[in-house]
C-alpha cells in the first residue's frame, strides 16, 4: 500500500529538513538568468532548479501558472519538472490553487492527484472558498491515492483578511472553520496527517487560531515577503515543527549557477532547523 503523504512528508523533513523551495520561472526571473521567456527559458530554468537541489530539499513547489503560460508546450515542461522531481526523490507540491464543485472539483482533482495522470503531485494547494464540502472530491482522491492537499486558510496576501478573518455567525472566523475541517481530516494519523494548511509566515501572532491540525502547514513568506526563519516559532508556536518553510525568490536569485542555489538552499535550511529546533 502506498504511504500516505503526510508520512511520506514527515520522513522527509527529519531526514533533508523542512525547507521548500519554489519553481516559480517567471519573467523577470528567467531575465535575470539571461534566459529568454519562451519555452526553451522555461525548460532551463526548470531543469537547473530540479538538477541543483533535488538532492537536499525535501519539496518543490512549482507554480502552475508560470507554466501554464505557455499552454500545452508548457505543461509539457511542467510533466517532466514534476517527473524529474519525483524520480530524484523530492517530493512536488503543485501550487495550482484549485477550487470548484462537483464534476469540475473532480476533474481537477484527478489532473493532479490521480497517479495515472502525467501531472500526478504528492500534494495540491486548493482553495475552500467554495464552501469546505466543495473540496470533497480532492480529498477522496488524495486518500486514495496516498496524496495530499494543503488548503487556503490563512494566506499571506493582505487581501486575505477580509474573507479569511470574516466572523460566521457562530463567532469562529472562515480561517479557523478551515483548521478545524482539517484538524478532523487528520484525526487519529500517524506520524502526521496529509492534509495541510496554507499559513502566511509574515502573518505574526496567530496564537488566536489552532493550528496544531496534525497536518502540515506550508508556510510561503520567508525570504523576499519579509519574513524569516527566526520568526517562525513565534508565529507557529507548538505547532511550528510541522511547519514546511516555503522559500522561492530567496533561492532562485542566486541562479542559474547551480553551486550558488545550493548553497543559499543550505543557508535557509540551517536557519530554519535552527529556528525550530
Amino acid at each position: 500500500m502506498t504511504l500516505s503523504f503526510g508520512t511520506r512528508l514527515r520522513s522527509a523533513m527529519d531526514e533533508r529538513g523542512p525547507l521548500c523551495v519554489g519553481i516559480d520561472p517567471h519573467a523577470a526571473l528567467l531575465a535575470s538568468w539571461g534566459l529568454n521567456d519562451d519555452i526553451a527559458g522555461l525548460e532551463k530554468f526548470s531543469r537547473t532548479v530540479v538538477e541543483a537541489l533535488a538532492d537536499q530539499v525535501a519539496v518543490f513547489k512549482p507554480q502552475a501558472a508560470f507554466f501554464e503560460r505557455f499552454g500545452s508546450r508548457g505543461l509539457a515542461v511542467l510533466e517532466q519538472t514534476v517527473a524529474d522531481a519525483r524520480a530524484a526523490g523530492t517530493l512536488v507540491v503543485m501550487d495550482a490553487k484549485r477550487g470548484d464543485i462537483g464534476s469540475t472539483m473532480a476533474a481537477y482533482a484527478s489532473a493532479f492527484l490521480d497517479p495515472a495522470s502525467p501531472l500526478f503531485s504528492d500534494a495540491l494547494t486548493v482553495s475552500p472558498y467554495l464552501g469546505y464540502g466543495s473540496l470533497k472530491p480532492a480529498v477522496d482522491l488524495a486518500r486514495e491515492s496516498g496524496a495530499g492537499l494543503f488548503v487556503l486558510a490563512l494566506t499571506s496576501n493582505p487581501e486575505g483578511a477580509e474573507v479569511q478573518r470574516a466572523v460566521r455567525e457562530d463567532g469562529r472566523s472562515i480561517g479557523a472553520t478551515m483548521l478545524a475541517h482539517l484538524a478532523a481530516e487528520n484525526a487519529g494519523a500517524e506520524p502526521m496527517g496529509s492534509f495541510g494548511a496554507v499559513v502566511g509566515a509574515t502573518l505574526g501572532d496567530l496564537s488566536s487560531f489552532d493550528l496544531d491540525i496534525n497536518g502540515p502547514l506550508l508556510a510561503p513568506g520567508i525570504g523576499a515577503q519579509g519574513a524569516t526563519a527566526a520568526d517562525l516559532p513565534a508565529v507557529f508556536g507548538a505547532a511550528v515543527r510541522n511547519v514546511v518553510p516555503n522559500v522561492s525568490r530567496g533561492v532562485l536569485k542566486h541562479g542559474p549557477d547551480a553551486a550558488a542555489l545550493r548553497a543559499s538552499a543550505r543557508a535557509f535550511a540551517d536557519e530554519i532547523r535552527a529556528a525550530v529546533a
